[in-house]
């Protein structure tokens, strides 16, 4: 005979902390964004546990499991899923999130209260839960069908908490048909991984011109990415950059000999905590930003469940939308890399740079080219976000680790301090010039402007 209900919250549970753990284990960080799985946040049941932290937990695991060899696809999977969570949250007319979101979480999310305006009869914060718990599983399963039993175990837990009842059924419903719609909208967008990684001729080899670069030589990467279609920017050319600095000129002399001095692996004048910050920002920006991220929404469990919802599906969004601006313009205008820059200085023109063939920088170069970087586009926009969400920085300091920098540990009290640290650290590294990072930078601020200005924040 089936299991009643409650004889199967224990049976979940089990099934939610075991998942879990599994999943930290086998999980690690990839420069393709695929990030560790963070501790888990509890078994996602009983009085004090955060359901947000939960599903965040849950959704970094996934994305680790997947560890697709491209950023923006593994982006694309928090995106999806955590927007159909916000659109399945607010669907519920004049309830929890519908007006903006302000009601309380109550125990499902972190905070006190039953969802402020709910109407007679009706509880919206069961609704939000089931919702949202529902909307992220259907569309991570989707995404990622590997990790359907895990993910199944994690929902049974989370519901297992919602008291049964018309909220509940109802909450569900709105999260089935939220990813179902979603997944739909966003078919072929140009965002997996064999559209983004598309083959790719380079152009003939001439100064200043990409070329493939040490120690592999491999071919161009992202060559697809900014044909991607963006969630809320439009055309990717929307806000493309001007040009890179002339090779010769007065700019392109000054980044080209602070990288050949502060971006070789051998470096004489690079100090330890420059190289701190170069190698821990060598991961990816999704691994980096996954981890900040986290401590904000942490941090601000005292918020509506409805709200960090939306923080996280904003997010997402905006920094896909930045990334693909990023790489539409890098594949338009297809810069040559430092080590190139360096190696090949005697073709370039000016008779006061001189060549240097054995310059090696601190890290392997990305296989793409130059300008601008993607680093620093995913840090200006995710920069803006953050700040549109809580001001210049959290209310506590947020301290993070990196994979690429073992015992490292940064810790951030503005957001704009992590941008500067990815514009620092490109030019540390080796990989970037100075001015391609400033230009990324404010790429991603520009995107994230626009971008929030079409989403009605909560």
């Amino acid at each position: 005979m089936p299991l009643s209900r409650a004889r199967t919250r224990p049976l979940a549970r089990a099934l939610l902390l075991t998942a879990t753990l599994a999943a930290a284990m086998l999980a690690s960080t990839t420069t393709t964004g695929a990030v560790a799985a963070p501790a888990p946040a509890g078994t996602g049941t009983g009085p004090g546990t955060d359901v947000v932290l939960d599903w965040y937990d849950v959704t970094a695991q996934t994305v680790a499991a997947a560890a697709l060899p491209a950023q923006v696809a593994n982006s694309r999977i928090w995106a999806v899923s955590w927007l159909a969570a916000d659109r399945a949250i607010a669907s519920r007319p004049g309830g929890y999130g519908g007006s903006g979101g302000h009601g309380g979480s109550g125990g499902h999310g972190g905070s006190g209260g039953h969802g402020g305006h709910a109407s007679p009869g009706r509880n919206d914060t069961d609704f939000a839960t089931a919702a949202f718990a529902t909307a992220i599983h259907d569309g991570l399963a989707a995404q990622v069908p590997a990790r359907t039993a895990e993910l199944d175990a994690a929902l049974a837990a989370t519901l297992a908490d919602v008291p049964d009842g018309k909220d509940e059924t109802a909450g569900v419903e709105a999260g089935h048909r939220a990813a179902r719609a979603l997944l739909a909208e966003r078919t072929g967008d140009g965002l997996d991984v064999a559209s983004v990684n598309a083959p790719y001729t380079p152009p003939a080899e001439a100064p200043g011109v990409w070329r493939p670069t040490p120690p592999a030589y491999a071919p161009a990467v992202g060559s697809g990415q900014g044909k991607g279609r963006t969630f809320l920017l439009g055309p990717a050319n929307r806000f493309r950059p001007g040009p890179p600095d002339p090779l010769g000129s007065p700019a392109y002399q000054r980044d080209l000999a602070e990288v050949r001095a502060v971006g070789s692996v051998d470096s004489t004048v690079r100090t330890a905590e420059q190289t701190d910050v170069a190698k821990f920002w060598a991961q990816s920006s999704l691994a980096g930003y996954t981890a900040i991220l986290r401590g904000l929404v942490e941090q601000e469990r005292a918020r509506p469940l409805a709200w960090r919802t939306h923080l996280v599906a904003t997010f997402h969004q905006v920094t896909i939308d930045a990334q693909i601006a990023g790489y539409e313009a890098k594949y338009v205008y297809t810069r040559w890399r430092p080590v190139t820059a360096i190696r090949f200085a005697d073709t370039d023109g000016d008779p006061t740079t001189v060549a240097d063939p054995n310059w090696t920088p601190l890290i392997a170069t990305p296989a793409h080219p130059e300008y601008p970087s993607g680093h620093t586009t995913y840090a200006g926009a995710a920069q803006r976000v953050l700040e549109a969400f809580t001001g210049s920085g959290p209310a506590r300091p947020i301290a993070v680790t990196s994979a690429t920098a073992p015992g490292v540990t940064r810790t951030y009290s503005s957001w704009r301090q992590a941008t500067q640290d990815n514009i620092d650290a490109r030019v540390w590294e080796g990989v970037h010039f100075r001015h391609t990072d400033e230009v990324g930078a404010e790429l991603g601020r520009t995107v994230a402007a626009y971008d929030l200005r079409r989403i009605n924040l909560r």
